[in-house]
């Protein structure tokens, strides 16, 4: 499990495959100084709640994976998350959608980069 360490300070432990489509829409949205919540369901571990914060490009963000190998990108995954990511909730983490395989990329050809 890789982590999302936000503000130096907070530790948010997500999979390699869910940072790798999380760094992708984040760096996106700061590129274009754009702040925006981003949102996702806890485990039950942490109460099985939701949690948000606020990213913005004065907020330092390290995305630390756990796992030596770049994860493949789902293109329609990452669409959703981009469109959710320009709404006016911000950014929120929903399950990967889309079919395995066939829609997937390296993570150095995704939109974007």
């Amino acid at each position: 499990m890789g982590k999302l360490i936000y503000a130096g300070t907070t530790e948010i432990g997500f999979e390699d495959r869910v940072l790798a489509h999380l760094q992708i829409v984040v760096g996106l949205k700061l590129r274009r100084k754009e702040g925006f919540f981003f949102s996702w369901r806890d485990e039950q571990s942490v109460g099985d709640g939701r949690s948000a914060i606020w990213v913005d490009p004065s907020i330092p963000l390290l995305f630390r994976y756990s796992g030596g190998r770049q994860p493949k990108i789902n293109k329609s995954w990452l669409e959703a998350l981009t469109l959710s990511s320009n709404s006016a909730q911000g950014l929120q983490l929903t399950e990967e959608i889309g079919a395995l395989g066939a829609d997937e990329v390296n993570a150095d050809t995704a939109p974007g980069r």
